[in-house]
Protein backbone atom coordinates (compact mmCIF):
# COMPACT_ATOMS: atom_id res chain seq x y z
CA UNK A 1 0.00 0.00 0.00
CA UNK A 2 2.51 2.48 1.11
CA UNK A 3 4.54 1.24 -2.24
CA UNK A 4 1.89 2.01 -4.18
CA UNK A 5 0.92 5.72 -2.54
CA UNK A 6 4.61 6.45 -3.14
CA UNK A 7 4.47 5.30 -6.85
CA UNK A 8 0.71 7.71 -7.37
CA UNK A 9 2.27 10.31 -5.10
CA UNK A 10 5.44 10.34 -7.76
CA UNK A 11 3.42 10.14 -10.83
CA UNK A 12 0.96 13.05 -9.71
CA UNK A 13 3.98 14.74 -8.97
CA UNK A 14 5.89 14.21 -12.26
CA UNK A 15 2.62 15.27 -14.24
CA UNK A 16 2.31 18.65 -12.30
CA UNK A 17 5.67 19.46 -13.29
CA UNK A 18 4.99 19.05 -16.88
CA UNK A 19 2.20 20.48 -17.00
CA UNK A 20 4.02 23.91 -15.48
CA UNK A 21 6.48 23.09 -18.03
CA UNK A 22 4.59 23.03 -20.18
CA UNK A 23 2.17 25.84 -19.06
CA UNK A 24 5.46 28.58 -18.39
CA UNK A 25 5.91 29.20 -21.78
CA UNK A 26 2.38 30.32 -22.38
CA UNK A 27 2.49 31.90 -18.97
CA UNK A 28 5.65 34.09 -20.22
CA UNK A 29 4.63 34.65 -23.69
CA UNK A 30 4.50 38.17 -25.48
CA UNK A 31 1.05 39.34 -26.61
CA UNK A 32 0.31 42.24 -28.68
CA UNK A 33 -2.33 44.46 -26.96
CA UNK A 34 -2.59 47.88 -29.58
CA UNK A 35 -1.08 49.42 -32.64
CA UNK A 36 -1.24 52.62 -34.08
CA UNK A 37 -3.37 53.11 -36.62
CA UNK A 38 -5.40 49.64 -35.55
CA UNK A 39 -6.03 47.05 -37.59
CA UNK A 40 -8.48 47.62 -40.41
CA UNK A 41 -8.96 51.28 -39.67
CA UNK A 42 -9.27 53.65 -43.05
CA UNK A 43 -7.07 56.94 -42.70
CA UNK A 44 -7.57 59.75 -44.68
CA UNK A 45 -4.57 61.57 -43.80
CA UNK A 46 -1.17 59.84 -43.75
CA UNK A 47 0.43 58.76 -40.73
CA UNK A 48 3.95 60.02 -40.21
CA UNK A 49 4.75 56.57 -37.76
CA UNK A 50 3.42 53.20 -37.53
CA UNK A 51 3.96 52.05 -33.44
CA UNK A 52 3.16 48.11 -32.18
CA UNK A 53 2.60 47.46 -28.27
CA UNK A 54 3.10 44.12 -26.22
CA UNK A 55 2.88 43.15 -23.09
CA UNK A 56 6.35 42.54 -22.27
CA UNK A 57 9.24 44.56 -22.21
CA UNK A 58 11.32 45.12 -25.94
CA UNK A 59 14.43 44.55 -26.97
CA UNK A 60 16.14 46.61 -29.88
CA UNK A 61 18.09 43.46 -30.71
CA UNK A 62 15.66 41.30 -33.37
CA UNK A 63 12.61 43.44 -32.95
CA UNK A 64 11.61 44.43 -36.45
CA UNK A 65 9.40 46.58 -38.05
CA UNK A 66 8.07 46.92 -41.80
CA UNK A 67 5.58 48.45 -43.91
CA UNK A 68 4.54 48.27 -47.73
CA UNK A 69 2.00 49.78 -49.71
CA UNK A 70 -0.46 48.47 -51.79
CA UNK A 71 1.94 47.01 -54.61
CA UNK A 72 4.30 45.71 -52.21
CA UNK A 73 6.88 48.45 -51.71
CA UNK A 74 8.70 49.12 -48.46
CA UNK A 75 7.81 53.14 -47.31
CA UNK A 76 9.10 52.93 -43.78
CA UNK A 77 11.97 54.71 -43.17
CA UNK A 78 14.24 51.93 -41.34
CA UNK A 79 14.38 53.71 -38.08
CA UNK A 80 13.09 51.99 -35.10
CA UNK A 81 12.68 53.13 -31.39
CA UNK A 82 11.78 51.22 -28.98
CA UNK A 83 10.20 52.31 -26.18
CA UNK A 84 9.38 49.85 -22.63
CA UNK A 85 6.65 47.51 -24.81
CA UNK A 86 6.35 49.75 -27.52
CA UNK A 87 8.43 49.48 -30.79
CA UNK A 88 7.71 52.75 -33.37
CA UNK A 89 9.12 52.89 -37.00
CA UNK A 90 8.83 56.24 -39.18
CA UNK A 91 7.19 56.44 -42.49
CA UNK A 92 7.80 57.97 -45.63
CA UNK A 93 5.19 60.10 -47.57
CA UNK A 94 2.10 57.81 -48.52
CA UNK A 95 1.13 58.83 -51.77
CA UNK A 96 -0.90 55.62 -53.21
CA UNK A 97 -4.42 54.88 -51.63
CA UNK A 98 -4.89 50.94 -50.85
CA UNK A 99 -4.01 48.74 -48.51
CA UNK A 100 -1.04 49.00 -46.35
CA UNK A 101 0.81 46.08 -44.52
CA UNK A 102 2.59 46.40 -41.31
CA UNK A 103 4.50 43.34 -40.36
CA UNK A 104 5.90 43.04 -37.19
CA UNK A 105 8.33 40.56 -35.18
CA UNK A 106 8.52 41.81 -31.40
CA UNK A 107 11.75 40.33 -29.34
CA UNK A 108 11.04 40.32 -25.24
CA UNK A 109 13.72 40.26 -22.94
CA UNK A 110 12.14 36.63 -22.15
CA UNK A 111 13.39 35.71 -25.55
CA UNK A 112 9.63 34.70 -26.49
CA UNK A 113 9.15 36.49 -30.36
CA UNK A 114 6.13 37.71 -31.34
CA UNK A 115 5.65 37.89 -35.07
CA UNK A 116 2.60 38.95 -36.81
CA UNK A 117 0.81 42.01 -39.58
CA UNK A 118 -2.18 43.43 -40.21
CA UNK A 119 -3.18 45.90 -42.15
CA UNK A 120 -5.25 49.60 -42.69
CA UNK A 121 -6.47 51.13 -45.68
CA UNK A 122 -5.55 54.66 -46.89
CA UNK A 123 -7.41 56.78 -48.92
CA UNK A 124 -4.83 59.80 -50.67
CA UNK A 125 -6.66 62.96 -51.09
CA UNK A 126 -7.49 63.74 -54.21
CA UNK A 127 -4.71 66.98 -54.43
CA UNK A 128 -2.17 64.19 -54.18
CA UNK A 129 -3.38 62.63 -57.93
CA UNK A 130 -3.35 65.87 -59.39
CA UNK A 131 -0.78 68.61 -57.53
CA UNK A 132 -0.50 70.49 -60.58
CA UNK A 133 -2.96 72.87 -61.07
CA UNK A 134 -0.79 76.18 -60.91
CA UNK A 135 0.73 76.05 -63.59
CA UNK A 136 -2.29 76.03 -66.13
CA UNK A 137 -4.05 79.24 -63.91
CA UNK A 138 -0.75 81.09 -64.66
CA UNK A 139 -0.57 80.06 -68.67
CA UNK A 140 -4.28 81.06 -68.44
CA UNK A 141 -3.98 84.53 -66.81
CA UNK A 142 -0.74 85.45 -68.63
CA UNK A 143 -2.37 85.97 -71.98
CA UNK A 144 -5.20 88.06 -70.46
CA UNK A 145 -2.20 90.78 -69.23
CA UNK A 146 -0.79 90.54 -72.50
CA UNK A 147 -4.37 91.27 -74.58
CA UNK A 148 -5.12 94.32 -71.86
CA UNK A 149 -1.81 95.80 -72.14
CA UNK A 150 -2.54 95.82 -76.22
CA UNK A 151 -5.85 96.97 -76.14
CA UNK A 152 -4.62 100.06 -73.86
CA UNK A 153 -1.43 100.89 -76.34
CA UNK A 154 -4.20 100.52 -78.89
CA UNK A 155 -6.54 103.02 -77.77
CA UNK A 156 -3.62 105.16 -76.87
CA UNK A 157 -2.27 105.51 -80.08
CA UNK A 158 -5.71 106.73 -81.46
CA UNK A 159 -6.60 109.08 -78.93
CA UNK A 160 -2.81 110.28 -80.09
CA UNK A 161 -4.22 110.07 -84.21
CA UNK A 162 -6.98 111.54 -83.26
CA UNK A 163 -5.25 114.89 -81.74
CA UNK A 164 -3.47 115.12 -84.46
CA UNK A 165 -6.48 115.32 -87.01
CA UNK A 166 -8.28 117.84 -84.68
CA UNK A 167 -5.24 120.14 -84.87
CA UNK A 168 -5.16 119.44 -88.81
CA UNK A 169 -8.55 120.14 -89.10
CA UNK A 170 -8.58 123.23 -87.02
CA UNK A 171 -5.16 124.52 -89.36
CA UNK A 172 -7.27 124.22 -92.42
CA UNK A 173 -10.23 125.63 -91.56
CA UNK A 174 -8.53 128.97 -90.59
CA UNK A 175 -6.54 128.46 -93.89
CA UNK A 176 -10.12 128.51 -96.09
CA UNK A 177 -10.99 131.22 -93.66
CA UNK A 178 -7.93 133.50 -94.67
CA UNK A 179 -8.47 132.75 -98.30
CA UNK A 180 -12.38 133.49 -98.01
CA UNK A 181 -11.15 136.90 -96.35
CA UNK A 182 -8.73 137.27 -99.09
CA UNK A 183 -11.11 136.68 -102.07
CA UNK A 184 -13.63 139.37 -100.49
CA UNK A 185 -11.02 141.76 -100.17
CA UNK A 186 -9.81 141.53 -103.87
CA UNK A 187 -13.84 141.46 -104.94
CA UNK A 188 -14.07 144.32 -103.11
CA UNK A 189 -10.89 146.05 -104.32
CA UNK A 190 -11.55 145.19 -108.12
CA UNK A 191 -15.45 146.73 -107.76
CA UNK A 192 -13.45 150.25 -106.38
CA UNK A 193 -11.61 150.61 -109.55
CA UNK A 194 -13.67 150.43 -112.37
CA UNK A 195 -16.16 153.77 -110.48
CA UNK A 196 -12.98 155.90 -109.76
CA UNK A 197 -11.92 155.16 -113.76
CA UNK A 198 -15.35 156.59 -115.04
CA UNK A 199 -15.18 159.78 -112.33
CA UNK A 200 -11.97 160.24 -114.20
CA UNK A 201 -13.37 160.17 -117.49
CA UNK A 202 -16.59 162.55 -116.71
CA UNK A 203 -14.51 165.38 -115.58
CA UNK A 204 -12.03 164.67 -118.74
CA UNK A 205 -14.93 165.31 -120.72
CA UNK A 206 -16.30 168.33 -118.60
CA UNK A 207 -13.00 169.84 -119.08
Amino acid sequence: MNVKKISISAAFAAALCAGLFMASPSAIANTLTATSPTSGAVLSSAPNAISVTGTSALTDQGTALSVTDPSGLRVDDGSITINDTTAVIGLKPLIAAGVYTVTYTLISTSDVPLTGSYTFLFNAPASLSSPSPTPTQSASIAPVNKVTHTADIFVIILMVFAIFVGIFLLWYARMLLRERQLSKRKSRSRKRTPSSQSARQKKADEE
